[in-house]
């Protein structure tokens, strides 16, 4: 039986494994639940500014048998707060969240400071310290360290409508905003791989082309992503891209992405991402809705259907709500390992 470390790592390499990983990777993808907290003894908002209580956490994910790796931070506000937007830590059942913008057009992107990536400039510093403390365990879990998307970012610092507005109307200054963000948020993920970070996940949920549309999104998302994944593989170190809504009218911008994996949400059908992303590692996507107010037996048949589909790595669709029930959790990976047990047998 391979370890939880090995076998990811196939997977990248495209080699032959006895199931599919299950895994979550952190940041917008939050792996964490209330029942968990209450289990570690490790509570919210607490946990997202002290370091060993963000390893203890995230290192109970794998001991509780939710997932097969290990994922930091858990939200994707770190870097709009530290240039400067205003951000809520939350709750034990609500995330961070950012409340006040730093900028109020893209013509004012140079007001922001380039400070998330200096030492001793807020939560970033937390992330890479709890990923030398994850990798200071020595074992074969994968350590996943993430960043927010560019456009995500980009649409943290200042108004989401006004953004999307200024992407056509100020195209020069947006580029000029985006090549900034791409370089922040370049460094943050250059920070957790020199911590110790196996894989770096970038989430760029408001990067969907349902808002950007086809020519924005290749423009846009497409672009920039690939500035940041051509980064860490520079590197040599892996990535995942998950991009959210659905995609049947940007699927050729899509398979221009250049990471080694491409994740969806549970809108997009895998079966038909397989048919248009051909030979693609796709990761993905068990509902986050059933895994909250469904039962363990949904979320298995979800779990199943994912790997019949093609999916190469399975993970939830979207972050889980906080209020889901482990049993549901642990469900998806009792499911991939029955499934590899039954095929044993």
């Amino acid at each position: 039986m391979l370890l939880p470390k090995e076998r990811l790592n196939k997977v990248f390499r495209e080699e032959q494994i006895d199931r599919p990983p299950c895994i979550c990777p952190g940041g917008m993808m939050n792996m964490i639940t209330a029942e968990l907290m209450e289990e570690a003894g490790i509570r919210f908002p607490e946990a997202h500014t002290n370091a060993r209580m963000m390893a203890d956490l995230a290192a109970a994910v794998y001991e509780k048998g939710c997932f097969e790796n290990y994922g930091v931070p858990f939200c994707m506000t770190i870097e709009a707060e530290n240039l400067g937007a205003k951000v809520d830590l939350g709750t034990n059942f609500y995330e961070p969240h950012v409340v006040e913008y730093a900028i109020t057009s893209v013509n004012e992107w140079e007001r922001l400071v380039a400070a998330n990536n200096r030492q001793g400039q807020g939560r970033a510093d937390v992330v890479v310290e709890a990923i030398k403390l994850l990798k200071a365990k020595g074992n074969d879990v994968p350590v996943i360290g993430n960043i927010t998307g560019p456009i995500s970012m980009a649409s943290s610092l200042m108004e989401p409508v006004v953004f999307y507005k200024e992407l056509r109307k100020n195209n020069a200054k947006a580029h000029e905003f985006m090549e900034f963000v791409t370089g922040q948020l370049i460094a943050f993920a250059k920070r957790q791989i020199a911590a110790g970070a196996d894989i770096i996940a970038i989430s760029d949920p408001s990067g969907t082309g349902e808002i950007l549309g086809p020519k924005l999104f290749e423009e846009f998302a497409v672009k920039y992503i690939n500035k940041i994944v051509d980064s860490i593989h520079s590197e040599n170190k892996y990535t995942i891209v998950h991009i959210c809504g659905q995609m049947r009218k940007v699927y050729s911008g899509t398979a221009q992405i250049k990471s080694h994996v491409l994740s969806f949400d549970a809108i997009v059908s895998m079966r038909e991402a397989r048919k248009n992303l051909g030979d693609r590692l796709l990761m993905g996507n068990v509902s986050t809705y059933a895994i909250e107010f469904g039962e363990p037996g949904k979320v298995a048949a979800l779990t199943e259907r994912c790997v019949q589909d093609g999916v190469n790595i399975i993970s939830p669709a979207c972050g889980l709500g906080m209020k889901s029930p482990l049993k549901n959790v642990k469900s998806m990976l009792e499911a991939v390992t029955k499934g590899a047990a039954n095929i044993d047998a």
